[in-house]
């Protein structure tokens, strides 16, 4: 179990919060809003109304104590900053910090956030994947450049081992396969894939989007 405090609860602050108590984690959430610590203190360990900027404040709770702090304002970029430097300065060891835009994210890569999440332009992202190809389950940035996609299986997969569909040959590659509750992490080249699979896949995104057109 871990020791995560979550510094701001609007909707994804609240969200992270309830699912990582969910998981088994003791979660602190940080907020000035009284309102906001009152609905949320049922679902989490602590709720505590507080200033994301107030040093002196975080000094009282115990922040370098925490294994994970994840700062979760957006539209306050001061607080987000102030919020995200508090918490290295510190020694929480890992920071993870939401971002309103990539401006903002170097800003908040350069005071040290281990990790930088861009709520908005990931979901604008999964959004378009799921346009263009229907079958795309969801998608996970690794960087600018590279995702992880699960998605079902294509119709024209299906009976096929990975050698003879051969993704490699798009940049493409197959690290977990789904079948039912089984999964099978990094398949071996003769694993033949069935309908209705769930293959996890890891590539650029310039390759990635040719995944409908994979004969």
């Amino acid at each position: 179990m871990k020791q995560i405090i979550v510094i701001g609860c609007g909707r994804f602050g609240s969200a992270a919060a309830r699912t990582l108590t969910k998981l088994g984690h003791d979660v602190m959430v940080v907020d000035q809003n009284p309102d906001i610590i009152k609905d949320i203190s049922e679902f989490v360990a602590h709720a505590v109304q507080m200033d994301a900027i107030d040093e002196a404040s975080f000094r009282t709770i115990g922040l370098r104590n925490f294994d994970v702090a994840i700062v979760a304002i957006g539209s306050d970029i001061q607080a987000s900053i102030m919020g995200t430097l508090i918490a290295k300065e510190a020694g929480v060891p890992v920071v993870i910090a939401k971002a309103a835009n990539e401006t903002h994210g170097r800003v908040l890569s350069k005071i040290g956030a281990d990790k930088i999440i861009y709520p908005e332009r990931d979901m604008g992202m999964r959004v378009a994947f799921g346009l263009v190809t229907p079958n795309i389950l969801d998608v996970i940035e690794f960087s600018p450049d590279y995702s992880l996609v699960e998605t079902v299986a294509l119709e024209e997969w299906v009976g096929k081992s990975l050698e003879e569909l051969n993704l490699g040959k798009h940049g493409l590659t197959i690290i977990a396969i789904k079948t039912g509750e089984h999964i099978n992490i990094v398949p071996s080249s003769n694993t033949a894939i069935n309908h209705g699979d769930v293959i996890v896949i890891l590539g650029s995104n310039k390759n990635l989007k040719i995944i409908s057109d994979v004969k």
